[in-house]
C-alpha cells in the first residue's frame, strides 16, 4: 500500500494514498467541524464549513480533499475560521427563530455558539414544567412552541425572521417525524441516508433558487409519500428540519438530560442494536437510537425506532385474574364453522355467525352497519376487554400460582406426562425459554414443549439438520458484501426484515446480482436484476430446474462435490427430469430466465441464499429448503466468505428459543432427546429422570387435545388463537382443554380461554440475552419497571417449579445463561461478561478478542460424517387447490408495521397511524373481474370460514393470487388458512390455500 506524509497544524502525518485531509486530521486527532459530512455516507463537499488552508489559491473543503505529498495543512488558521464563522453566520440567518432540536445535538447551532452567533447554549434557560422549548420538544413537540431562545448576536442582514419562510414550509403529515423545511440547509445527509445506507431512495430536491427543499417522491408531503418511517433522515439531519414527534406525548429531552440503556429491538430476527433515552422523572421513553453493532451497524426500522411505546399502553395486564367460576363458555368463538355442511346456504350461514362472533365484523353482523362499516367497537380491533374482564377476578400471586401449580399437577397425577404441554415463547430471552422448557421436562415428565419456530422455519431447521448438522445460518447477513450472487427466495424482506434489507440493496449497488424469487412482487423486485414470479407452491420444480442446467452446463464445483458431499447421483438423477421447459410449465417462469438464472448462480465464485417463510410455510416446506441446502453445495457455496445458507429468522429471539431447547424433539443445542447419552448427560444435570419420548409439536398438541391426549396446557407469550391456521380448530381445542394458564402482557385472544392469566414482562423489563439470525447473542437490559404486579417471566417460572417440587433458586438470568451455556458446545466461552455492548456470534473460541465465526463450515459439516447430505426431492402440490368454487389462491404474511398477531404493533401509537387496517391485495384485474374497487370492501371465503375486510389494488400479486396481512383479530386471516403440515418438519401450510372473493 503506497502512503503519502503530510504536515497538519504542525504534526507530521503518514497516509495511505487517498486519504482525505478531513480523515488524517481525525487521525492525529485534530477534530474539524462539519455539516454536510457523516462518516456514514460518501463525502461530497456541500457545506465548506470543513475548509482548511492547504496553501493553495483557495480553501478547500477538508472532506473530499485528498491529501498529497509534503502538503502542509492548517485546519484553523485566522483565514480559515474567518471564513467559517461567515459560512456559520450566513446559514444562522436564515434559520427560523425559536428553540432548537429538542434532543440536543443540533450541529449547527453548536457551531453557531463557538463562534459567538448564538449564546444561549442548549440547557441554559430556566424552563418549569410543561413549558415549551429544548427542555420540553421544539420541533418534536409539533412546531407549534411559542418561545424563542436568545436572539442572536445581531447580523447586519437578519431581521429576527427568515427572509421567506412561506417558500419553505413545515410538513407534519408523517405521524412520527416532523419536517421544518426552513430549518433545512441543504446538507443531503438526509438524502444520503435515504439512498446509500436505507437504499429507500424517497428523498431528493425540489424547486430552484431560494425555494429549494427536500422533497419526498415527487414533491409529495412525507406522509403521502413511499417512506417507510425508519427514521434514518432524522438520525443524519443536523438541524432542525427532521426530528422525532414525540411517542404518546412523551416530551423528548436532551440526550444528556435523560437515561440512556443500550439492548435490542424486540421484533425480527436481525436483532438490532438500540438504545433507549429514558426519561426517569416520568418513567417512560423519550425516544430511541440505533447503536453501532457488528450487524446492524446503527440502523433501524420503523418499529425499532417507533414501536416500543405499547410497553406503557393502559391495557397492560398488572395483576393475576382467574376465570369466575361457572363464567361464560370460554373463548371469543362457539359458532361451529364445517367445511363438510350439506349445501352453500348453510355453510354460509355458520361462516357469518362464527364471523359475527370472532371478530364481530361480519357483513351486517354486531359489529359493522349493513354496508360493512365498523360501528360501536373500540378503534384497533383489540380484544375488548370491557367484555371479557368481568368473567376474571383479581387474585394474588400467591393464590393463582397455587392454583396454577395444583391444576397441573392434577391433570399429570391422572394422565402423566402425555396430558401436559407447554407453548414457550421467541419473544421471551433465551434464559426464559431455557428455563420454561426444563419445567416443562423435568416438572412433568414430558417434551411436549413448542414455541412459534414450528410455524415459520421449523422445515428449514429440519432440512438443515439433515443437510448440513446445524439449525443455524451458516453465515451472517451482512457477508452478502462479499458476494457475486444472492439469491432472495420467499421473504419479502424490505418488510420482514427491513435493516437486513438495506444490506441487500446496497450490496448491489457495490456489484452484487441479486436474484428475487416469490410470487409477489415485494419492494425487493425493485432493487433486483433478475426477479422471477414463479406460482406458489413450485419452489422444488424451479430449484430443481436450475440445477439441472447447473449440472447440464459443467458449473458445479467437482472438487468439493467429491470431498465433502454424499448422494450427489440420487440428486443428479431426480434433477435431470426437471428441464426448465418442463419447469417453465410448473412454475410460469420462463424456460430462457430459469437458463439465465442457473448460468449467473453457477459462474458465481461466491454466492449466498437468503429465504423466509415463502420457502418454509409450505406442505413441501423441507424439500424446498433441502433444494436450497443442494444448490449451494453442488457449487461449493458453503463455507467461504460471501457464500452459504442463511434463512432469515422471523422473531427476534427464535434462534436463541430453539437453541435453549425449547422444542419437542431436542434439548438445548439441538442435542436429541430420544438418544440415551444425550438424556442421561441431562439427567445428570438436571438431577431427574427424562422422558426418552420426542414431544408433540405445535400443531400435534391442538390435534393431541381434541383427541383427549393433553388436557392441561401452560402459554408464555403464544397467542395460538390468532397465530395458528384453521382458527376454528384451535378454537376447539382451547375451548377443550381442561386448564390453561396464560402468561403474557395483554388480555389476548388466547388468554380468553384462559383459566389463570399471569402478568408478564415485556423486553423493556426485564434482564437477558436473545439470539438473533446471524447467532449474534446479545444482552437485552432492563429499562422500564414492570407495571403493576406484572413480574419478569423468568421468575414466574420459578415460582410454578418450586411449587411442582424443583428445587430451583435462581436469583439472577445471568446464573440461569451460566447453566445454559455449560450445557450447550455452541455457546461456549460466551457469559454476560464477555458480550459486551454489541453481542457476540457463536461459536466463539475466544469472545474476550473475537466477534466470533462468521463463516461456518470451511472444512466440514457437523453431520456424522463432516459431510453435507444431498437429498433428492420430487416436486409435488399444495394440499388444498383452487378450484371453481374457490379460484384464487391465499398467500398471508407480515406488513413491515405490524407483528404477527398485534397485540404489541396495533398497541403502538406510530405503527397503527401508518397502517391502521386489514387489507387483501388483489391484483387490478382480478379485482375488476370480482367487482372489487380499491378502498372498498371485500368478503373472502375458504372451506373453513370468510372474513370481511378492505380491497387494496396492487400491481404486486399476481393473477390469481391475494394477499393478506395476519395482524387484524377483526379480520383474522388464519380463521382461511389450511391446517395441513409437512411431514418432516410439521410446519402448516400457511403460504397457500384456496379462496374466494365477492365484494362486501
Amino acid at each position: 500500500m503506497s502512503t503519502v506524509s503530510l504536515t497538519i497544524d504542525g504534526r507530521p502525518v503518514t497516509v495511505p494514498t487517498g486519504t482525505t485531509v478531513y480523515d488524517a486530521a481525525k487521525a492525529v486527532g485534530v477534530e474539524i467541524p462539519v455539516l454536510c459530512h457523516h462518516p456514514k455516507f460518501d463525502p461530497v463537499g456541500v457545506c465548506r464549513v470543513c475548509v482548511v488552508d492547504t496553501g493553495g489559491r483557495v480553501l478547500a473543503a477538508s472532506c473530499v480533499r485528498p491529501c498529497d505529498a509534503g502538503m502542509t495543512v492548517e485546519t484553523a488558521s485566522p483565514k480559515v475560521e474567518k471564513q467559517r464563522r461567515m459560512l456559520v453566520e450566513l446559514l444562522m440567518s436564515d434559520q427560523p427563530t425559536g428553540p432548537e432540536k429538542a434532543t440536543g445535538d443540533d450541529e449547527l447551532r453548536a457551531l453557531a455558539r463557538r463562534y459567538g452567533l448564538f449564546p444561549s447554549p442548549l440547557g441554559e434557560r430556566d424552563r418549569g414544567e410543561g413549558e415549551s422549548g429544548p427542555a420540553t420538544g421544539g420541533l418534536e413537540t409539533g412546531l407549534d412552541s411559542q418561545e424563542s431562545p436568545s436572539p442572536l448576536t445581531p447580523l447586519p442582514q437578519w431581521s429576527g425572521e427568515p427572509a421567506r419562510t412561506q417558500n419553505r414550509p413545515k410538513d407534519l403529515s408523517s405521524p412520527v417525524i416532523a419536517v421544518d423545511h426552513q430549518a433545512c440547509i441543504l446538507c443531503d445527509r438526509c438524502i444520503r441516508a435515504c439512498d446509500d445506507v436505507q437504499c429507500n431512495e424517497v428523498i431528493g430536491r425540489t424547486g430552484k433558487g431560494y425555494a429549494t427543499r427536500i422533497g419526498f417522491d415527487l414533491n409529495n408531503p412525507m406522509g403521502e409519500s413511499t417512506c417507510v418511517s425508519c427514521g434514518e433522515c432524522v438520525a443524519a439531519c443536523p438541524t432542525g428540519a427532521l426530528t422525532n414527534k414525540p411517542i404518546n406525548a412523551t416530551p423528548i429531552r436532551p440526550r444528556s438530560a435523560l437515561d440512556p440503556v443500550d439492548t435490542v429491538c424486540p421484533y425480527c430476527g436481525v436483532g438490532c442494536a438500540l438504545t433507549y433515552y429514558v426519561d426517569r422523572d416520568r418513567g417512560t421513553i423519550a425516544f430511541a437510537d440505533g447503536r453501532d453493532q457488528p450487524g446492524s451497524q446503527g440502523r433501524l426500522c420503523v418499529k425499532g425506532r417507533y414501536g416500543w411505546d405499547y410497553a406503557a399502553s393502559p391495557q397492560r395486564l398488572t395483576v393475576p385474574l382467574i376465570r369466575i367460576e361457572g363464567s361464560y363458555p370460554k373463548g371469543p368463538l362457539s359458532a361451529d364453522v364445517r367445511s363438510d355442511a350439506q349445501d352453500e346456504a348453510a355453510r354460509n350461514e355458520a361462516i357469518d355467525k362464527a364471523a359475527d362472533q370472532v371478530h364481530g365484523e361480519g357483513r351486517g353482523g354486531k359489529g359493522r352497519d349493513g354496508k360493512g362499516r365498523r360501528r360501536g367497537r373500540k378503534p384497533g380491533g383489540l380484544v375488548p376487554y370491557d367484555e371479557v374482564l368481568p368473567h376474571f377476578r383479581e387474585a394474588t400471586w400467591e393464590e393463582a400460582l397455587d392454583l396454577v401449580a395444583r391444576r397441573l399437577r392434577e391433570i399429570h397425577a391422572e394422565g402423566g406426562g402425555a396430558a401436559i404441554a407447554g407453548f414457550g415463547s421467541a419473544k421471551c430471552s433465551n434464559e426464559e425459554a431455557y428455563l420454561f422448557q426444563k419445567l416443562i421436562r423435568t416438572g412433568f415428565g414430558t417434551n411436549n414443549v413448542d414455541h412459534c419456530t414450528r410455524l415459520c422455519h421449523a422445515s428449514s431447521v429440519a432440512a438443515l439438520f439433515e443437510g448440513i448438522g446445524s439449525g443455524a445460518v451458516s453465515t451472517t447477513y451482512g457477508d452478502i458484501v462479499n458476494s457475486d450472487v444472492a439469491i432472495i427466495t420467499g421473504s419479502n424482506s424490505t418488510a420482514n426484515h427491513p435493516v437486513a434489507s438495506s444490506f441487500f440493496k446496497q450490496a448491489r449497488r457495490l456489484g452484487t446480482t441479486i436474484i428475487f424469487i416469490d410470487p409477489r412482487a415485494g419492494t425487493m423486485a425493485d432493487h433486483a436484476d433478475i426477479y422471477c414470479q414463479l406460482k406458489p407452491g413450485t419452489d422444488v420444480a424451479f430449484y430443481n430446474a436450475i440445477m439441472h442446467e447447473v449440472i447440464r452446463l459443467g458449473l458445479t464445483d467437482r472438487e468439493f462435490i467429491a470431498s465433502r458431499t454424499s448422494n450427489y447421483e440420487a440428486l443428479a438423477a431426480t434433477v435431470a427430469d426437471y428441464p426448465p421447459e418442463r419447469a417453465e410449465q410448473i412454475t410460469g417462469v420462463p424456460a430462457d430466465v430459469l437458463r439465465r438464472v442457473a448460468r449467473v448462480w453457477g459462474k458465481s465464485k461466491a454466492g449466498i441464499i437468503f429465504w423466509g417463510m415463502g420457502i418454509s410455510q409450505h406442505t413441501t416446506g423441507t424439500d424446498n429448503a433441502r433444494c436450497l441446502i443442494a444448490m449451494c453445495a453442488l457449487t461449493g457455496n458453503v463455507g467461504k466468505p460471501g457464500a452459504g445458507l442463511h434463512p432469515l429468522r422471523g422473531q427476534n429471539n427464535v434462534q436463541g428459543a430453539s437453541d435453549a431447547g425449547l422444542i419437542p424433539m431436542f434439548y438445548p443445542d439441538y442435542q436429541r432427546a430420544a438418544e440415551p447419552d444425550v438424556r442421561v448427560r441431562f439427567e445428570q444435570a438436571w438431577g431427574t429422570e427424562l422422558n426418552p419420548e420426542p414431544g408433540l409439536t405445535v400443531t400435534e398438541i391442538i390435534g393431541s387435545i381434541l383427541a383427549g391426549g393433553v388436557r392441561g396446557m401452560y402459554m408464555m407469550g403464544e397467542n395460538p388463537f390468532l397465530s395458528d391456521p384453521n382458527i376454528n380448530k384451535v378454537r376447539k381445542a382451547l375451548s377443550a382443554l381442561e386448564f390453561l394458564v396464560v402468561q403474557d402482557i395483554f388480555l389476548t385472544e388466547t388468554a380468553e380461554f384462559a383459566d389463570v392469566i399471569l402478568p408478564a414482562s415485556s423486553y423493556l423489563e426485564k434482564d437477558g440475552t436473545y439470539t438473533n439470525t446471524d447467532r449474534r447473542v446479545q444482552r437485552g437490559r432492563k429499562v422500564l419497571d414492570p407495571p403493576g404486579q406484572a413480574r419478569a417471566d423468568w421468575e414466574t417460572i420459578q415460582d410454578v417449579a418450586q411449587r411442582v417440587g424443583l428445587a430451583w433458586h435462581y436469583t439472577e438470568p445471568r446464573q440461569v445463561f451460566d447453566e445454559m451455556v455449560s450445557l450447550m458446545r455452541s455457546y461456549a466461552n460466551l457469559s454476560y461478561d464477555n458480550l459486551g455492548g454489541t453481542g457476540k456470534l457463536y461459536p466463539n473460541d475466544d469472545p474476550e478478542h473475537s466477534d466470533g465465526l462468521v463463516v461456518m463450515f470451511d472444512e466440514r459439516f457437523n453431520t456424522s460424517d463432516g459431510l453435507a447430505h444431498l437429498v433428492p426431492a420430487q416436486w409435488l402440490p399444495a394440499d388444498e387447490l383452487p378450484d371453481q368454487e374457490f379460484p384464487f389462491i391465499l398467500n398471508t404474511g407480515r406488513l413491515l408495521e405490524h407483528w404477527h398477531t398485534g397485540s404489541m404493533t396495533r398497541r403502538s401509537f406510530a405503527l397503527d397511524a401508518i397502517a391502521p387496517r386489514a387489507e387483501v391485495y388483489v391484483h387490478p384485474a382480478d379485482a375488476a373481474e370480482q367487482g372489487l374497487v380499491h378502498d372498498g370492501w371485500a368478503r373472502v371465503v375458504s372451506r373453513r370460514g370468510q372474513i370481511v375486510l378492505n380491497v387494496k389494488v396492487s400491481h404486486r400479486e399476481a393473477r390469481g393470487n391475494v394477499f393478506i396481512p395476519f395482524h387484524f383479530r377483526e379480520a383474522a386471516a388464519n380463521l382461511l388458512t389450511n391446517d395441513a403440515v409437512d411431514p418432516v418438519g410439521k410446519i402448516p401450510e400457511f403460504k397457500f390455500c384456496a379462496v374466494r372473493m365477492e365484494p362486501a
